[in-house]
């Protein structure tokens, strides 16, 4: 807003998104007043101002895509799995839309596990994975504490992995302090690709022993697919594909991707077709950022 403002006052305006009138810089000024946890923290202002509004408590101009994602997980929590993926550009309202989306789940009683790919960490295999189990591990020892709840995860977890559990404590440090100083390491040599799909195999694993722990479905998020690697979206299919076949699983996968960067040889492509040949239920959100004509309506 500051830089916008000083390049009007030099007479270098910086294009589309620069200040004509005073009244302008009033309204993004009010915005910031009254919702500073969406429009002052990293976000484009000139696009939200157009593409994600909230009146009331209602997403302005996303109703429709809310209502698809909400009945892609109403069909997951009945059994089975849901994949939606929301695609636009930036700027367009794909996180308000899953924030959104979030608190429904959250309200039914659902778990979300949520991450976010980073460019600079393509070359490390689930690093979006990790983070969003080592988050949810956080949030549960600082909730619960010493509970019950978290010693029977952690027994769960025990009986389910074994000692193999201690190769997820390597991922998740925050698991380490859930299952405590008796789980053991493990000295065993292998290579990249059968450690890879041994994690694979734990993560999937460790997602049924939450569900199963709490009763509860569990959606996993993750943000920025553009840059996902290649194991964590294979583990993806195989945490839908394992829920298709299970009669007793509920498990939703959400994404978010920028527009016109998934091509052809993506990882996400070939998550896409396999799941076309599946069960799983797919769904594409693709948005647009709105046009005159929508606002006004």
């Amino acid at each position: 807003l500051v830089a916008n403002m000083l390049d009007c006052a030099n007479g270098n305006p910086s294009g589309e998104d620069s200040y004509h009138k005073m009244s302008e810089v009033r309204d993004d000024l009010q915005l910031m007043l009254d919702k500073p946890a969406i429009y002052l923290y990293d976000q484009d202002i000139g696009r939200l101002s157009i593409t994600g509004l909230q009146f009331g408590g209602t997403v302005f101009g996303r109703n429709a895509e809310l209502s698809t994602v909400k009945d892609a997980y109403r069909r997951s929590v009945s059994g089975g799995s849901e994949l939606v993926i929301i695609s636009g550009a930036s700027g367009s309202g794909k996180s308000l839309l899953v924030y959104e989306s979030r608190k429904h789940m959250l309200a039914g009683g659902g778990i979300i596990l949520s991450g976010k790919f980073d460019q600079l960490q393509q070359g490390t295999p689930f690093s979006a994975f990790a983070s969003a189990f080592d988050v949810y591990c956080g949030t549960l020892l600082e909730d619960s504490g010493p509970s019950s709840i978290v010693g029977e995860l952690a027994s769960n977890l025990r009986s389910s992995l074994g000692r193999d559990v201690h190769h997820l404590t390597k991922l998740i440090p925050n698991l380490a302090i859930i299952l405590g100083p008796a789980t053991s390491p493990i000295n065993r040599n292998e290579d990249c690709d059968n450690a890879q799909k041994r994690l694979q195999y734990l993560l999937c694993q460790f997602v049924d022993v939450i569900s199963s722990t709490f009763s509860a479905p569990v959606t996993l998020f993750l943000d920025d697919l553009q840059w996902a690697d290649a194991a964590s979206i294979e583990a993806v299919n195989h945490l839908l594909t394992a829920a298709s076949l299970a009669h007793d699983e509920r498990f939703f996968f959400l994404g978010c991707c920028r527009k016109g960067e998934i091509n052809e040889g993506h990882p996400v492509r070939k998550l896409l077709k396999n799941v076309e040949r599946s069960s799983v239920g797919c769904t594409n959100i693709k948005l647009d950022l709105m046009d005159e004509h929508t606002i006004n309506t």
